[in-house]
């Protein structure tokens, strides 16, 4: 098993494809790309090469096409674009040091992904998680309310120190995507409870603002383990998850006036139409109350 530091490192045998792999993959670590997503690519990357022994030099089209073919059958249309990704980004970089001569992956190859729409709560369920939550103990009850009104994903949440957070200002600093820095606002409700999570226990200012039951920092495991039961406590028919508090305060704040540029910013998205999905959700709601109104 590979040490966390080394999660880039491509294993195969053929030397001479594993060392342009390491490049590409190491250049990607350097680019502050998330550690989730070059173990992703690594793993395809890796298991792509493992079977397909042509020379990266003499790869053509057909060849990479037919063990593409073969690695994504029965596979959904997501899981085959998250997969062309990988080999796309990978010969891009091939193409641009002269590892290979010629464009090898071709867009045609792109199945069409219907465009879904963030799963978020209505204000009836967000307010029954809220209700929920408050028979809680107070870290899990500050959790949720950060998660639903800073819209931090749960790593970001999981990396939170003390000392990243103002409770009287109500902001904290988190690292984002490509380890970017930005700072969130929170309500004034979540930073009571806060305060009050706090008291419960003794701490410096480097120490993880959420700790799990044996003390340690709070994964993102154990925070999904807990947006999930509160779920489950307001008796939601949807499983609800970390992604999902974001997606509600996003449309949260654009439903209440907010505009597109001051959704990105607090969500850390760096592409504007990122977060303009979002509107889209709020039209296909107002077009499914008139439909029920009107006929």
């Amino acid at each position: 098993m590979k040490e966390s530091r080394d999660y880039w490192k491509i294993n195969l045998e053929d030397e001479s494809t594993r060392a342009v792999l390491d490049e590409y993959l190491l250049g990607l670590k350097l680019e502050n790309k998330a550690e989730r997503t070059i173990r992703n690519y690594r793993w395809f990357l890796e298991r792509f090469f493992s079977e397909c022994t042509v020379p990266l030099k003499l790869l053509t089209s057909e060849d990479v096409r037919k063990y593409f073919n073969h690695f994504t059958k029965n596979k959904k249309e997501k899981t085959v674009d998250a997969y062309l990704s990988a080999l796309s980004s990978f010969f891009q970089f091939c193409l641009a040091e002269e590892y290979i001569e010629n464009v090898i992956i071709k867009k045609r190859w792109r199945p069409k992904i219907p465009i879904s729409l963030p799963k978020y709560l209505n204000e009836k369920e967000f307010a029954r998680m809220k209700i929920a939550a408050e028979n809680l103990a107070p870290r899990d009850r500050a959790l949720i309310l950060f998660l639903f009104s800073s819209g931090c994903r749960s790593s970001e949440v999981s990396n939170l120190s003390i000392k990243d957070v103002n409770l009287e200002k109500r902001t904290a600093e988190v690292t984002g995507k490509g380890k970017r820095i930005r700072k969130v606002h929170f309500s004034e409700e979540c930073a009571i409870v806060m305060r009050e999570y706090l008291q419960t226990r003794t701490y410096s200012g480097e120490d993880p603002l959420f700790l799990d039951n044996s003390g340690q920092r709070m994964q993102t495991n154990s925070i999904y383990y807990i947006t999930r039961k509160i779920g489950k406590m307001a008796g939601l028919q949807q499983s609800v998850h970390p992604h999902c508090c974001r997606h509600t305060f996003a449309t949260n704040m654009l439903a209440r006036g907010a505009t597109i540029e001051l959704i990105a910013d607090e969500l850390g998205h760096v592409n504007l139409n990122t977060t303009r999905i979002y509107a889209s959700i709020l039209t296909e709601d107002i077009i499914l109350s008139y439909q029920n109104i009107m006929g």
